[in-house]
């Protein structure tokens, strides 16, 4: 099977990326989006690599790269397979056909798998068992874990396997996503017939076999793997391959008719059970009677195959990553209460009529702030009305609850849960249904259109009339991810704002066509004519020889006519820097077309997920600039097929704190990536040498130095209560 890791192509395409740009006009100016992404996730396994993360954090990573690259195949995969079936080829930008970009896109997998698979074998597993834990094949299992392993298999797997056969009298069996499977060739004695069975590995929560107390592990699929005489008595076994496959998650669907898109979005699951296969990850030396087999079975060609002597599901390693070991994982944190939210007793709602309260998480509590908002204004009298945009929320989420305590105690509660969050469309329709049955008015958004906006609005009665309060973030209402995902939000009774929401919830739940909004920037209406504005005016600033200067934190940057216009921006003049986490198809420092921007990428201990754009306008003192954070990246859906809003900050002690995040990630000596104009990344020192001094605050990078500085903030609010 040595030809599974050579291109299928005879000619390998010639990547866009490699391909310097000779102007404005160039269609090389836009690098191709899905060979970035997966330099993305070469960052995130370089964290498995990094000899100065915590070792239970580094198998963690490693974890995520896996988890990435599956949903990479689902998603970005799975559409292109998508297009080749229908005939379709690439737009008129995209100089690659689809199958050109499936040569280039194996040749990087099969490059970073190895990879993985090479950091697993040759230095975590031996630094692990230098901490005395493993994970164990089943011939290193010595005698009595073998009788331990066999009787827990008797008592708990072996009942609920079901041994498939294969043959005329057997269909094939339909193989579910992701799951992974033991193709077994087997004969009965004395004949020469080979035979097809297969075996799926069942999923119960776990992946590992734990040995008592200890930190030794062994796989459920080595278990069953090495115990198949009980499921196939009499029969000679032959060969046994594990196999994993993934589907294609992009089914094609027309999602205009609001009336019926619960419908829809359940038939849409369905279809997405029996998705095209478009990879299969196979054990290593496999059997070419068992490979040809499959490949027929699952109408598969040979560039579909991942052989791989590293784990099938990298996600198998979380359970070893989970393992409360203080001494090698980070540092435990505690989100702090923000200021004047320590009290559980304090009004929230008389801090936010005190001024705008700027939160940032993961530092400061996301329960403590954003969930104490709408589970006060559940219990709260003096509430008439909760109006909140979910996209995302957790299985166990607290907001149901204190949505539906509202609406039962008389209070308007009107709820937008987008049901097309993928891969979160079961949960939300689960939710949605909840929701309804309590009495709360439940929309599925703008026909046409995903809502990604991240906001909530509480109105309630006070003393001098009707006021309203808001918050609006860039990150989903997830407590537990709120923990790990970096996010900003701002809570405000700021009356335009609350004002501009009420249009906006108007436009998510009815028939309201509104354009125009007083403070806030909202897509798909006016969002992206203003950022473009912005980065204008940046560029005739610069060109009329005052100061343009652009900073703008996000997940991805793509969208083509943003993309132009900061080009055109900085060759004006304007100094542009672009901290963009995930995947950028901008080319940074090409000379006569982008020589003022720069990019970078943090990666670390938190996943960086708020979007910071700041406009200089000529302003000598940055924090006189403007100032705002929203929901969207500047990506073309995000702008043009989707709504989200994205708010001004105004405060000037809130834009010291954003200017400040700014500054350290710029400054960052640690967790920081340099992107190059063939949109290649080096790590701004070297993660294998770790020699830079522990008092260079630079070095110690973002996540760290924001986390001292919380508590710092937070040590001398609590003094200074102490002494009033």
């Amino acid at each position: 099977m040595s030809e599974l890791i050579k291109p299928m192509n005879d000619k390998r395409p010639t990547s866009p990326n490699e391909i310097v740009p000779i102007g404005p006009d160039d269609p090389a100016r836009f690098l191709n989006r899905d060979l970035q992404w997966l330099e993305f996730n070469r960052r995130v396994l370089a964290q498995a690599l990094d000899v100065r993360n915590p070792l239970l954090e580094r198998v963690r990573f490693l974890a995520i790269f896996g988890s990435n690259l599956d949903e990479f195949f689902m998603k970005r995969v799975g559409g292109l397979r998508r297009q080749i079936d229908a005939g379709v080829g690439s737009p008129q930008w995209e100089p690659l056909s689809p199958q050109e970009q499936l040569v280039l896109i194996r040749e990087r997998v099969l490059e970073q798998t190895t990879m993985a698979t090479r950091v697993f074998r040759d230095t975590l597993l031996p630094a692990l068992r230098r901490e005395s834990i493993a994970l164990l094949r089943w011939h290193e299992l010595n005698e009595a874990e073998c009788a331990e392993a066999e009787q827990w298999y008797r008592r708990n797997i072996f009942p609920i396997l079901t041994p498939l056969a294969v043959d005329p009298g057997h269909r094939f069996p339909f193989i579910s996503n992701m799951s992974i499977s033991l193709g077994v060739l087997l004969r009965r004695p004395g004949e020469s017939e080979a035979l097809f069975a297969r075996v799926k590995v069942p999923e119960l929560g776990g992946k590992l076999f734990r040995f008592g107390t200890t930190h030794r592990f062994v796989s459920l699929q080595e278990i069953i793997a090495h115990n198949l005489d009980d499921l196939f008595p009499g029969m000679e076994i032959i060969e046994v391959l594990p196999f994993r496959v993934t589907r294609n998650a992009e089914t094609e669907r027309d999602n205009e008719d609001a009336e019926d898109l619960l419908e829809q979005i359940q038939q849409q699951l369905r279809e997405r059970r029996f998705a095209r296969v478009v990879r299969l990850d196979v054990g290593s030396r496999p059997n070419d009677r068992i490979m040809r087999f499959l490949e027929e079975e699952l109408q598969l060609g040979e560039e579909d195959l991942y052989e791989t002597d590293g784990m099938l599901d990298w996600g198998t390693v979380s359970e070893i990553a989970d393992l409360e070991i203080p001494e090698l994982r980070w540092p435990k944190w505690t989100p702090v209460a923000p200021a004047g939210l320590e009290d559980d007793d304090s009004d929230i709602f008389s801090l936010i009529r005190d001024g705008d309260v700027l939160l940032h998480h993961p530092y400061e509590s996301f329960d403590h702030s954003v969930e104490r908002f709408i589970e006060a204004a559940a219990v709260d009298p003096k509430v008439l009305a909760i109006k909140q945009a979910l996209y995302r929320t957790s299985g166990d989420s607290p907001f149901i609850p204190s949505l539906i305590r509202a609406a039962e105690s008389g209070k308007q509660v009107a709820v937008l849960v987008e049901l097309r969050a993928r891969f979160d469309e079961a949960r939300n329709i689960l939710w949605a249904r909840k929701l309804e049955d309590a009495g709360v008015h439940v929309a599925y958004g703008v026909v046409g259109y995903k809502t990604h906006t991240k906001v909530a609005l509480v109105v309630r009665q006070e003393h001098g009339g009707i006021r309203s309060y808001a918050h609006v973030g860039t990150g989903n209402y997830n407590s537990k991810t709120a923990r790990i995902y970096e996010d900003v939000g701002i809570l405000t009774c700021d009356p335009a704002i609350t004002d501009d929401l009420i249009g906006l919830f108007n436009y998510m739940t009815g028939r309201s066509r509104q354009t125009e909004y007083q403070k806030l920037l909202v897509a798909p209406v006016a969002m992206k004519r203003r950022f473009i504005e912005l980065i204008e005016r940046e560029g005739e600033l610069a060109k009329a020889g005052k100061q343009g200067r652009i900073i703008v934190k996000m997940n991805q940057l793509e969208d083509r006519s943003v993309t132009d216009a900061l080009y055109q921006a900085g060759r004006a003049g304007a100094s542009i820097d672009l901290i963009v986490r995930g995947f950028c198809c901008l080319r940074p420092g090409v000379k006569g077309l982008s020589e003022n921007i720069r990019v970078c990428s943090t990666i670390g201990r938190f996943l960086e997920h708020s979007r910071l754009f700041w406009f200089g306008n000529g302003k000598a003192d940055p924090l006189d600039g403007d100032f705002y954070i929203g929901s969207a990246d500047w990506m073309y859906r995000n702008l043009n097929t989707r709504v989200e809003c994205a708010a001004p900050i105004e405060g000037r002690r809130h834009r010291e704190r954003l200017w400040e995040t700014l500054q350290f990630h710029l400054t960052d000596r640690r967790q920081r990536w340099v992107m190059h104009a063939d949109g290649s990344y080096t790590p701004t020192d070297d993660p294998t040498t770790a020699n830079l001094s522990v008092d260079d605050p630079d070095s110690q990078g973002t996540h760290q130095r924001l986390m001292r500085l919380t508590m710092e903030r937070h040590a001398r609010a609590r003094a200074a209560r102490f002494e009033s």
